[in-house]
């Protein structure tokens, strides 16, 4: 039976040592390789041939997110498993986004690591409880916040979309105006208009609606 060759990329030792310790003898694993930052990645990559990479977020130099999308984009057929102790949304979105198969605490049980393992090496996805039910709720979020987005596109008329972009962007009634070749009492109108609709009492209130939904990012 061949085993699954695993490398360890992580900048402290102490956990490399543990990895390593708690694999040690694990039928169907082998560690084959260890790494402290994305430095000697392809000399790792290419002495060991490593099937799955455990690898931690915060290293010297690239960070585990960036150094997984380098490794999606340049090994395709090697699988990374994050290991991390960062457990907030924004990590573990980033991520899935640079393409890493599975995401775990650092205080994960070994059954689930093996689990973790076996799962990304057979081309699946592997998150525990907790990180599962984190994506779902973001995902049930930005599908709510795309319908808000396309309820805001039919409340709004083209030219109102338009203003409102722009003046969330920044400009003055004026630059709007110039911009767009209208009058500043017709932006003036626009803009009440758009207030009227969305429900706002403020020029704050229209910059904060634009950001939340979309319409300008910062």
């Amino acid at each position: 039976m061949s085993k699954i060759k695993v490398a360890i990329v992580d900048d402290h030792q102490i956990v490399r040592d543990g990895i390593k310790s708690l694999l040690h003898n694990e039928p169907g694993i082998e560690i084959v390789s260890e790494a402290k930052c994305g430095d000697t990645i392809d000399e790792m990559i290419n002495e060991s041939q490593p099937e799955v990479i455990l690898m931690d977020i915060s290293l010297p130099g690239k960070s585990g997110i960036e150094l997984c999308n380098y490794v999606m984009k340049e090994y395709e057929n090697i699988k990374v498993l994050i290991l991390s102790m960062y457990m907030n949304e924004e990590f573990i979105l980033n991520a899935i986004k640079a393409g890493a198969k599975g995401y775990l605490p650092k205080n994960t049980s070994k059954p689930e690591l093996l689990d973790a393992i076996k799962a990304v090496y057979n081309g699946e996805e592997y998150y525990n409880e907790n990180i599962s039910q984190m994506i779902l709720k973001s995902y049930v979020k930005n599908i709510k916040q795309e319908q808000e987005s396309q309820e805001i596109t039919e409340t709004l008329s083209k030219r109102e979309l338009e203003i409102l972009k722009l003046f969330a962007e920044g400009q003055t009634n004026q630059e709007i105006a110039d911009s767009l070749f209208i009058s500043i009492r017709t932006v003036e109108s626009h803009k009440s208009h758009i207030m009227q609709k969305l429900n706002l009492k403020s020029s704050v209130d229209l910059v904060k609606y634009a950001l939340k939904n979309k319409i300008v990012e910062l």
